[in-house]
């Protein structure tokens, strides 16, 4: 794990989720980091079951929410949004609306969701990991924040080139930038001992014409970054000199790795 910056004094908070799954489990938590130093984990702390019905379970994805400052929304895998909003005080946070995506598909196993201001709109995409030959899905579209409602736009099926597997999870996160540009990871799992691997690449970019979204995929995929034995769950775009593509692991058994390349 290496941070190649030329500051020591930069600081870095991420709002990170975890997909368990058990009562009395963690579902959040924020990672500090402080120039070189080992990051510092500051888990949500509730109390009386309120972790667990409050977050649900299996949460896959965060992601902010542009318009809404201290504004968030994660995402479990059957596709339930919890939008919410983090308190003055670390580890607090207060519940605002829960809803679900549209067009769920029977049996959904969401990995990704992210919310991004394009032209005046919200634009929100999320999708299915897909594994193997199975490709993964991508799906955009419009998110009316007062009314809690995202309409469809559209929908294409993904697959990437590496890392080659049986075991491989075509989209394991996602994230836009503010140009509309899709950045994917992509990761195997053939168990919890590993060994895994993965990969970031772009995936298109999407385009904002009135109230059409289109999304104009990248044909010609190949990795911006590959990562042997880690598995890549989470990825952020830092803007900025001291910024780039954070990854976040979830390497089951070795523990986990925030990477800043």
């Amino acid at each position: 794990n290496s941070v190649n910056l030329s500051l020591h004094s930069f600081s870095l908070d991420f709002l990170i989720v975890h997909d368990n799954k058990g009562k009395d489990e963690g579902r959040l938590a924020i990672i500090s980091i402080k120039g070189k130093t080992q990051p510092e984990y500051f888990p949500f702390n509730f109390s009386n079951g309120l972790n667990e019905l409050y977050f649900g379970s299996d949460l896959e994805a965060v992601t902010a929410v542009p318009t809404a400052p201290s504004s968030f929304m994660a995402l479990t895998s059957n596709g339930k949004v919890i939008y919410f909003r983090l308190g003055e005080r670390k580890g607090e946070s207060f519940l605002l609306k829960q809803f679900d995506l549209p067009n769920l598909p029977k049996n959904p196993n969401i990995e990704g969701f992210a919310v991004q201001e394009i032209d005046g709109k919200l634009l929100a995409v999320w999708a299915e990991r897909g594994e193997g030959k199975k490709p993964a899905i991508i799906y955009w579209g419009t998110l009316n924040l007062p009314s809690y409602k995202i309409e469809l736009k559209g929908s294409k099926s993904l697959t990437v080139p590496w890392p080659n597997s049986p075991h491989l999870r075509h989209i394991s996160d996602l994230k836009i930038d503010r140009s509309g540009v899709l950045f994917i990871s992509s990761a195997t799992d053939p168990g919890n001992d590993g060994p895994f691997t993965s990969a970031v690449y772009i995936a298109g970019v999407f385009v904002v014409n009135g109230n059409e979204v289109s999304f104009r995929q990248n044909l010609d995929l190949f990795p911006l970054y590959r990562l042997d034995y880690h598995k890549v769950e989470a990825i952020e775009l830092v803007p900025g000199a001291n910024g780039g593509i954070i990854m976040g692991t979830d390497d089951e058994n070795m523990g986990s790795w925030v990477y800043m390349p």
